[in-house]
């Protein structure tokens, strides 16, 4: 009888304290309000985006620009995470990544692309583009479009194309004045066809490697130049370990900005719509900015005294450029009819000189 009595009681105690602590939790629930940002945790979309650069170049700055306006924009359903710096993957692996849905984003310099696809060597083609009107108005129109075609097939969905600015040509041995001074150098190279061709036309052998690498390959002496946009051989602090630069502006650095197309297409159409408004706004945003950077990181590299600095003359141009030409025709047959149309268009509406 007392064991029974004893049982009882032990389950009024427990019904007791249960309910004592459910009113408490109620009370604390209505004393601290409904919290709409925690419950909507689990209808947030992420997006891992990754990229190779610094923060503080074009493509670094231009990420974080996008990742705001899409918060904004979606009134923070939608996050992008950047990882900048190739802290998550590096620039020959983020690829893959991309396609084996590790991640969801990255924007990959365009001569990466020529392993999903040759056409895009085309825009590896050494003096493709005169200034970044004509980068503009070549790849928010019929190149670009064509480009981006070539990567549905492989899962990818092109966004948009951002700019890092014309190569300048840097090296430890002379200053680079004619094509007889790349002799017998070796110069890194983004891995590309067209890349190492131009290379092996100059005189020097072409050593293909990651962004990342580049610095430590120089400061070992394993390479004896490479070909950068300023901004990254400001960021990457590559003049501390060149002597020389030529302002040559002899080839297109750019990025094209593409998502994995699985999980495109797994985004509700209110969100896609977001997202390519934000990206339009950050391409717009980031020609602006692109060429005040390099204007900004060119003064302190010569402030810093540490490389020798020749602007290419028009004659010195004409020169490297007549040398190079036959690239065009070299590999007209793996860039396709179609692009070396639109290329030979774009080249016959430049103003003619006087």
């Amino acid at each position: 009888m007392r064991s029974r009595l004893g049982i009882m009681i032990f389950i009024v105690i427990g019904l007791f304290t249960a309910l004592v602590i459910g009113f408490q939790n109620d009370l604390l629930f209505t004393q601290l309000g409904y919290d709409a940002e925690q419950e909507g945790l689990k209808d947030r979309i992420v997006i891992r985006f990754s990229h190779v650069v610094a923060e503080n170049t074009p493509k670094g700055l231009a990420a974080e620009h996008f990742s705001k306006l899409v918060s904004q924009k979606t009134h923070g359903r939608v996050e992008v995470q950047v990882f900048p710096n190739g802290i998550l993957y590096s620039d020959t692996t983020e690829l893959k990544a991309l396609q084996d849905g590790d991640i969801q984003m990255i924007a990959p310099a365009v001569s990466n692309l020529s392993e999903v696809d040759p056409a895009w060597s085309a825009l590896d083609l050494p003096y493709l583009f005169h200034d970044h009107a004509e980068v503009n108005q070549a790849l928010s129109g019929k190149i670009g479009s064509l480009l981006f075609d070539t990567l549905s097939t492989h899962d990818m969905k092109g966004l948009s194309f951002w700019t890092s600015g014309f190569k300048q040509m840097t090296d430890n041995r002379n200053p680079l004045l004619s094509v007889a001074d790349f002799a017998d150098q070796r110069f890194r190279i983004i891995p590309s066809t067209v890349l190492a061709a131009q290379m092996r036309s100059l005189g020097a052998t072409p050593v293909p490697l990651g962004f990342n690498e580049v610095y430590r390959e120089l400061a070992a002496g394993r390479i004896t130049g490479e070909e950068n946009t300023i901004s990254n051989i400001y960021s990457k602090r590559l003049y501390q370990v060149q002597r020389y630069m030529t302002l040559s502006n002899h080839g297109y650095l750019g990025y094209a900005v593409i998502m994995s197309k699985p999980f495109w297409n797994s985004l509700p159409a209110d969100v896609q719509a977001s997202i390519q408004e934000a990206m339009q706004e950050t391409t717009a945003w980031s020609n602006q900015h692109t060429a005040e950077l390099d204007k900004k990181d060119l003064a302190l590299i010569q402030e810093s005294q540490s490389m020798a600095i020749h602007v290419q003359t028009p004659a010195e141009r004409a020169a490297w450029e007549a040398h190079l030409r036959p690239l065009y025709q070299q590999f007209a047959p793996d860039i396709g009819d179609a692009l070396m149309q639109e290329i030979e268009r774009l080249h016959q509406q430049r103003p003619r000189p006087k």
